[in-house]
């Protein structure tokens, strides 16, 4: 299972619990959209998670900043995810960026609005914050594989599905 955070936004810890919490752990691999905000924030993600892939956002430390790099890529079960904390251009944006990057996937944060959106080839998500929604949805999602697709639940912190989705290679739908 891959499981998909951003916007954290705390100075103590990962502010993980429950179903959240079970994901990290649960999960081959994590990707985090950035702004954990501290050291001690990615430092307890890293605990959790037994791989752990980040960038930084703009809210993070400087400390962080040099730590983590502004975007990446990672596979995924066959699937290339292209991770960003926010991308000027809206889904146009990151439209581009995920092509830019031959991504199936596009994981990018900032807005705290856990959403999907199908563009062209290119699944863009965005799993909000679990812990800092700021007026909307907390969220995060997870993705499992299954008959040659991954398939995708963005969820509220306490498991409720707010959306399920798919991601093929190639991106198709």
């Amino acid at each position: 299972m891959l499981a998909i955070y951003a916007d954290t936004h705390a100075t103590d810890g990962h502010r993980l619990e429950g179903p959240a919490l079970e994901a990290a752990r649960d999960a081959d691999l994590v990707v985090h959209a950035g702004d954990f905000t501290t050291e001690r924030v990615l430092d307890a993600f890293r605990e959790e998670a037994e791989r752990l892939v980040a960038v930084h956002g703009n809210a993070d430390s400087g400390t962080l900043r040099e730590r983590l790099p502004e975007t990446r890529s990672v596979e995924y079960e066959g699937v290339r995810v292209a991770l960003t904390h926010r991308r000027d251009g809206g889904e146009t944006g990151l439209e581009m960026f995920g092509r830019s990057r031959a991504a199936d996937l596009v994981v990018s944060g900032h807005s705290h609005r856990p959403g999907v959106t199908v563009a062209g080839d290119v699944t863009l998500l965005n799993p909000g914050s679990h812990a800092q929604p700021r007026g909307n949805r907390p969220g995060f999602a997870t993705l499992s594989p299954t008959d040659e697709v991954l398939s995708g639940h963005l969820r509220e912190p306490d498991g409720t599905t707010i959306e399920r989705f798919e991601v093929t290679l190639g991106g198709e739908p």
